[in-house]
């Protein structure tokens, strides 16, 4: 892994991890700084999933790897969410 896989990885996670979190409905009670850890963690096994289910990786967007990841963003996000509003109550 180089420099610049890890960045990019971390960029995308940001990217991915904004858009779950906009497509998620209502107000989610954590900060950007946790969307974007969701995101990098989605990412990453949103394109593990991809791999094993023999997704082709393309030169340009892998449109199905990019779904897969932004749904897991959304599902990572409902779940921190929902644990973070439990602990204040």
């Amino acid at each position: 892994m180089t420099i610049e896989s890890i960045l990019g990885a971390i960029i995308i996670g940001a990217i991915v991890g904004a858009v779950g979190r906009l497509v998620l409905p209502g107000r989610q009670p954590i900060g950007w700084l946790l969307t974007i850890v969701v995101g990098i963690v989605a990412a990453l096994i949103g394109t593990a999933i991809a791999q094993v289910m023999g997704v082709a990786t393309t030169d340009g967007i892998d449109w199905i790897e990019l779904v897969m990841q932004v749904v897991l963003a959304v599902v990572g996000v409902g779940i921190v969410a929902g644990l973070r509003r439990g602990s204040r109550v």
